[in-house]
């Protein structure tokens, strides 16, 4: 049911990849098995996309299936289309434009991981962004996080750590829409953006799994983009 290794293409939302190339990928893509039950799941979510169904609802559990397999496919998911974006604007996030990962003026977040660093530091934002995906890609290639084995259940760790990628997912929203959303607008892609955006908070809302002051940033343009 969750056989998941390996790495290709972005599943990004249709219409990313035919404007940011493979080569500007920010980071290896993670895929699923053909086959699988979570590979199953991408194909439902990705078709729902592609048909234009209503995000809202393509973003609900569907009948009968694991809500931990679900919040996995998804988290992947967006790892793998954040990339992506990432790799659009990474020629223009560079230390001296932006020094810290901010969000405008009023907020900064800054990187801890417990390992190297083990108080929160703060670092530039494209610094801060590889640390995180770099922290993202071993998380979901730790089978004791993210199992593949069918009989093998979620742990109880699992749920936290989604929610805290997830989070740290959004920070990453954050920058890109308050530093460089004229770099969307010139590569014209802040549509394809927006959708991604708009997939990316209709399902932690939908399943609580981001709280409401971290999604606060982007409070008034969720409000035009989303409600």
């Amino acid at each position: 049911m969750r056989k998941s290794k390996g790495f290709h293409r972005p599943m990004a939302a249709k219409g990313l990849s035919s404007f940011f190339q493979k080569d500007k990928t920010f980071r290896p893509k993670r895929k699923y098995e053909d086959g699988t039950m979570r590979y199953e799941l991408h194909k439902q979510s990705k078709a729902s996309l592609h048909a234009g169904i209503d995000l809202k609802e393509c973003v609900k559990l569907p009948k009968d299936q694991d809500f931990m397999d679900w919040v996995a496919v998804h988290v992947v998911d967006f790892y793998n289309r954040i990339n992506l974006i990432v790799g659009g604007i990474q020629d223009v996030c560079t230390e001296d434009s932006c020094p810290t990962m901010s969000g405008g003026k009023r907020y900064e977040y800054h990187w801890c991981d417990k390992g190297k660093y083990k108080k929160p530091t703060s670092v530039p934002a494209i610094e801060y962004i590889s640390l995180l995906m770099d922290w993202i890609e071993n998380l979901i290639n730790n089978e004791d996080i993210f199992p593949v084995d069918k009989d093998i259940p979620f742990p109880k760790a699992f749920l936290p750590t989604a929610k805290k990628i997830l989070t740290r997912l959004f920070r990453v929203f954050v920058h890109i829409y308050m530093h460089h959303f004229d770099r969307l607008q010139s590569l014209r892609v802040e549509a394809h953006v927006n959708q991604c955006y708009k997939h990316f908070y209709y399902f932690v809302t939908e399943h609580n799994l981001v709280e409401a002051k971290e999604l606060e940033p982007l409070r008034e343009m969720s409000q035009k983009l989303c409600w």
